[in-house]
């Protein structure tokens, strides 16, 4: 089971909700990929209108309700978006955002750094999108994130987990959930990730401008579970010389045949 701040969630993929051609293959979406954590960009919704393409097929009970700050260009502008989310009702989690650059959408890691402290502050349960920064991680832990979220490749890119060798690093420091956000672009990515050991991943885009988004958002709901199943099984280890996998001794009759 994941735990996060407190709560536990059987599913490990959380979903996000942008690009999806209509409501109804998000809802589907959704409901194909077993998650229990939704993100929602704050900027793309209303939240006190029920009729919101996207909040009207969000079940409030069934799933956890991730708004993001996406689009915020500094601290200030997250923690005011964080402030006006919560007065709309949405609660205290946070997908802490904070991308200057619209070309790269990469995260700034100081303000990023000062929106955490101030946010937390404040009670929000809050998990920042972070460059693959294991230093960063740390400060952003010592701060109170509940959960570090680094990237696996830019946003939307579908590269892949290009930043292995950094998250490898970061979960191993890790004292609260590492979940690998963005870039993910195909399930085998996702099993990759988890493999590794990271408590979970989010994906949108591979699912979203998939070709089938349902069957997609199944087929990364399978690879996260079977990538937690070869972590905690305990993976084998590499090795550049061959091993045989059957005896070598008790073969001389094969001589005399």
């Amino acid at each position: 089971m994941l735990k996060i701040a407190g709560r536990t969630f059987a599913s490990r993929l959380f979903l996000g909700t942008g690009k999806f051609s209509s409501g109804a293959t998000l809802e589907k979406a959704i409901k194909a990929s077993g998650c229990e954590i939704v993100t929602v960009a704050l900027r793309r919704v209303d939240l006190n209108d029920p009729a919101d393409d996207i909040m009207s097929v969000l079940d409030r009970s069934r799933y956890l309700f991730l708004p993001n700050t996406s689009g915020a260009r500094d601290a200030r502008e997250a923690v005011r978006l964080a402030r006006l989310a919560r007065a709309a009702g949405s609660g205290d989690w946070l997908k802490l955002e904070v991308t200057p650059d619209p070309r790269t959408l990469l995260p700034d890691p100081t303000e990023t750094l000062k929106a955490t402290e101030e946010l937390v502050k404040e009670g929000f349960i809050v998990l920042p999108y972070i460059n693959a920064d294991p230093i960063l991680a740390l400060r952003l832990q010592d701060a109170g994130a509940a959960a570090v979220m680094p990237l696996g490749a830019p946003i939307g890119t579908n590269l892949g987990l290009i930043t292995r060798f950094q998250v490898e690093i970061i979960i191993d420091q890790a004292r609260v959930p590492v979940v690998v956000d963005a870039g993910l672009g195909a399930p085998s990515d996702a099993a990759l990730a988890m493999e590794i050991g990271a408590d979970a991943v989010l994906v949108n885009t591979a699912i979203s401008v998939a070709g089938d988004p349902v069957r997609m958002a199944a087929a990364f709901a399978k690879a996260v579970e079977a990538g937690r199943d070869a972590y905690e099984a305990g993976l084998g280890r590499k090795s550049t010389r061959a091993s045989a996998s059957s005896p070598q001794t008790g073969l001389d009759f094969i001589k005399n045949v």
